[in-house]
């Protein structure tokens, strides 16, 4: 039986410790930790989300930033709002180029298919369903051919081929 290395055998009271004597202070084999103690809860740490800001949220606060006059007011409505000066300079710049005002109506992920895809689409299904139906209509025609043969009642040749070509 092999002894688990982070056991520690308690000594009597009465022996002194081997090797001369006085106590030693190294740390016990348990990390630390005394057997009685509770082991501290582990924590995770949280994972913060990039924040994101509306079109309407940035044009308020470049209206706020253009309304400073005093020394030390763009400072405070940066300090107010939670942002750097680089947010303002990055959103001076999408203003200049106009691209707040298209923001608003610009969706992220996949883009939607065009109105040609979707017609396409929707053709290729309707022709399907179509080929189906014809199939089975051509499958009753075969089937009434062959009855008309067995029980001998004569069909126009003619009006039957004008349905096959």
């Amino acid at each position: 039986m092999r002894k688990s290395p982070n056991v520690v055998m308690p000594t009597p009271p009465a022996e002194s410790p081997p090797g001369g004597g006085g106590e030693r202070s190294e740390p016990t084999p348990t990390g630390g930790l005394s057997a009685g103690a509770p082991v501290p809860p582990t924590e995770v740490a949280f994972r913060g989300r990039r924040r994101t800001f509306t079109a309407q949220y940035k044009l308020e606060v470049l209206q706020a930033l253009d309304a400073c006059r005093a020394p030390g007011e763009v400072g405070a409505v940066l300090r107010r709002e939670g942002l750097y000066s680089s947010h303002a300079t990055a959103w001076r710049q999408q203003r200049k180029e106009g691209a707040l005002a298209a923001l608003s109506e610009v969706r992220r992920g996949r883009k939607g298919k065009s109105a040609e895809q979707r017609e396409n689409e929707q053709l290729t299904k309707q022709v399907a369903k179509l080929r189906k139906q014809l199939d089975r209509v051509y499958g009753l025609l075969e089937i009434q051919k062959k009855i008309a043969a067995i029980l001998g009642i004569p069909l126009n040749p003619n009006a039957l081929d004008e349905i096959d070509s």
